[in-house]
């Protein structure tokens, strides 16, 4: 296939949830042309910690810090102040924290951004995990209120989640893990998606791991993913 368009790329994020800086690295590299964002799991900051924010964004990613905070504020509000000084340009914090946490965190990401001269990094509040099938139906719009009303910039759900997610809070961006090819394996994601449904329905953001990394040929996966979202 030929370039992949470059609005396309940016709602891509490629998710690098291995626990060695150069393997991530390796897959960056391979998997530049179809993606512009890079998503880093708890596994790659506990190996490598901010080396992998700066590393990532040297590729030209933009740098997804997936840590899914969730702590007392004031210790929220302190942690994200270190993470809004590196330069990263999304952090995600758990909406089951509450308001008051969630306000912290905000605070907190621009507060740091603003002190290092950075830009003010995306607050992404996590709503239901896509590997949560039990969670009773009042909890995700509870957690989109809360989010929208702690300031942040987007939210964090399953694909089956956008239009209800859209309705209460319209303003949010939208983020949608557990994208999987159709008939391939969803591994512990009991609320997959397509990311051509994923899109359709209205996501900011795809964020595409496992079913990209873990294939017998990484470019070739990534290269069939993206077709199908250039030919919808």
């Amino acid at each position: 296939m030929g370039e992949v368009p470059a609005d396309l790329r940016e709602r891509l994020a490629i998710a690098l949830d291995v626990d060695d800086l150069v393997l991530a690295l390796r897959f960056a590299r391979q998997l530049r042309p179809y993606f512009g964002v890079a998503k880093i799991g708890l596994e790659l900051y506990t190996a490598a910690g901010p080396e992998s924010v700066s590393a990532l964004a040297a590729l030209g990613y933009q740098t997804f810090l997936d840590l899914k905070i969730y702590d007392i504020p004031t210790t929220v509000g302190r942690a994200s102040r270190v993470l809004g000084a590196l330069g990263v340009n999304m952090v995600t914090m758990h909406a089951h924290g509450g308001l008051a946490m969630l306000q912290a965190g905000v605070e907190g990401l621009r507060e740091g951004a603003s002190r290092a001269g950075a830009e003010e990094p995306w607050s992404l509040a996590i709503t239901v995990l896509t590997s949560d099938a039990d969670a009773p139906p009042h909890i995700m719009p509870k957690r989109v209120l809360l989010a929208a009303e702690a300031g942040c910039t987007g939210i964090v759900c399953a694909a089956a989640d956008l239009k209800d997610a859209h309705a209460y809070a319209p303003r949010l961006k939208r983020i949608v893990p557990g994208i999987r090819m159709a008939g391939t394996d969803t591994h512990d994601q009991a609320r997959a998606a397509t990311p051509a449904a994923a899109l359709s329905n209205g996501a900011d953001l795809l964020v595409i791991g496992r079913a990209v990394t873990q294939a017998a040929d990484p470019v070739a996966a990534a290269e069939a993913l993206v077709g199908e979202l250039v030919a919808v």
